[in-house]
């Protein structure tokens, strides 16, 4: 739950147990704050995040915002201790970020994903629902979640095949395997690779950047490039989400997260 600040400029900010978020000019910034849990993705952290950028949204002296995390790891996927022993109905009901990460996507004004360190699973998923990534040298971009006896669900499957194409996507969601940052920008996952040290000096950069240019055309742009990179992508998240949530009426996808906790190999048999 959020409490109200003022913040150097007067303006009020909100703040969070699990994010922070602050305002350098006409930038808005929230940063993932939950470094024990390498910012695994809990619904109480989304829900922070979602309204940490809704209130930049509302706020007319910001222009462009941007979400990072720490510097050796953007956001390490969902929380697999919220899941472990859920039911496709559990999923469905009570630890369903579904209806969080839409509303990230009705977010109106540029939205810049600066990731340092990993970012898989939901972290990836995060960072391509943001209209633009910008890389740390030490980023690490994956879908790991077959090797809980799982798939992506919360747009992967969707947005990583529109971003990287069919082959290496399935290469990426199929095997595991995570791709650098170069392999990331070379594949148009990120935009723009940068050293660690300077990640977030350079994503404030190009939040600015982007500040100086007429706000309108600047938000239709956005909505008409999304529009059209996206396509019809809800109607595969749709299924996506359906297909994930049937998934945990599955011996192996149990296994795998139990496995994931206990520190040991899984035993998938097929069930």
């Amino acid at each position: 739950m959020s409490t109200e600040t003022q913040s150097p400029s007067g303006a009020s900010t909100a703040s969070y147990e699990f994010v922070s978020s602050s305002v350098d000019g006409p930038v808005g910034i929230v940063t993932l704050n939950r470094p024990k849990q390498l910012n695994a993705l809990a619904l109480p952290l989304v829900q922070e995040l979602v309204e940490a950028l809704e209130q930049h949204d509302a706020n007319p002296a910001v222009r462009a915002m941007v979400v990072t995390g720490g510097p050796n790891v953007f956001a390490a996927g969902a929380d697999v201790a919220e899941m472990a022993d859920a039911s496709p109905v559990d999923m469905l009901v009570r630890h369903n970020p579904g209806p969080l990460w839409d509303r990230l996507r009705r977010v109106g004004k540029p939205l810049i994903a600066a990731v340092a360190g990993y970012a898989l699973g939901g972290g990836c998923e995060l960072a391509m629902l943001c209209d633009i990534v910008v890389a740390a040298d030490n980023a690490r971009f994956g879908q790991p979640e077959i090797n809980l006896g799982l798939m992506p669900g919360g747009g992967g499957t969707q947005r990583l095949t529109r971003g990287v194409g069919k082959s290496l996507a399935m290469d990426m969601i199929l095997s595991g395997r995570m791709i650098s940052a170069e392999e990331a920008l070379a594949h148009g996952l990120a935009a723009r690779v940068v050293p660690q040290d300077s990640l977030l000096a350079e994503a404030v950069k190009l939040g600015k950047q982007i500040a100086t240019k007429a706000p309108l055309a600047v938000r239709l742009a956005k909505a008409s490039i999304t529009r059209g990179s996206e396509g019809r992508v809800d109607d595969g998240v749709e299924l996506e989400r359906d297909l994930f949530f049937l998934l945990f009426s599955t011996h192996d996808a149990h296994e795998g997260m139990h496995a994931f906790i206990e520190k040991r190999q899984p035993s998938f048999n097929g069930a």
